[in-house]
């Protein structure tokens, strides 16, 4: 399985934390990014989203771009603990190439979780994302493939 991790892009702040919208910046990032993707092999196949406006924007881009479904999961908000994420990708196997578009910490942290086997994350730029390749589902079974940077 491969697994995309993608932070939101950059979002205005002139509103309350769970409806803060992306700024054109925003946009134009999220853009680029799936286009970057686009042209690898880590394609995704469905997206799974963040509630959070912001995540739902950045979500909606890169679907057009990819051509992809998008699923909002409530534990993707951004102090989430990644253990639920980990726990649904097995419960709830997705399709063999998912996109998970959600927040920092909670991208940083997963990511972490999912090569390393701890919790402590790593930094993530906003509309950055990175691929792993997780032959097996758990923690520390990822390897880190590639990084899309906008």
């Amino acid at each position: 399985m491969y697994v995309l991790v993608m932070r939101h892009g950059e979002a205005g702040w002139h509103s309350i934390d769970q409806e803060r919208e992306l700024t054109e910046a925003g946009r134009k990032g999220c853009a680029l990014v799936a286009r970057q993707i686009a042209r690898s092999p880590w394609r995704p196949r469905e997206i799974w989203s963040s509630p959070l406006v912001r995540a739902r924007q950045t979500a909606a881009i890169v679907s057009e771009i990819l051509n992809c479904r998008v699923a909002e999961k409530p534990f993707l908000t951004p102090d989430d603990d990644p253990g639920l994420c980990l726990d649904s990708l097995l419960e709830e196997p997705p399709a063999s190439r998912l996109m998970i578009v959600s927040h920092m910490p909670l991208v940083g942290a997963l990511s972490t979780l999912l090569v390393d086997g701890h919790r402590h994350g790593i930094p993530f730029m906003t509309s950055q994302a990175v691929a792993l390749d997780m032959p097996v589902v758990g923690p520390g079974c990822a390897d880190l493939k590639a990084q899309f940077l906008p």
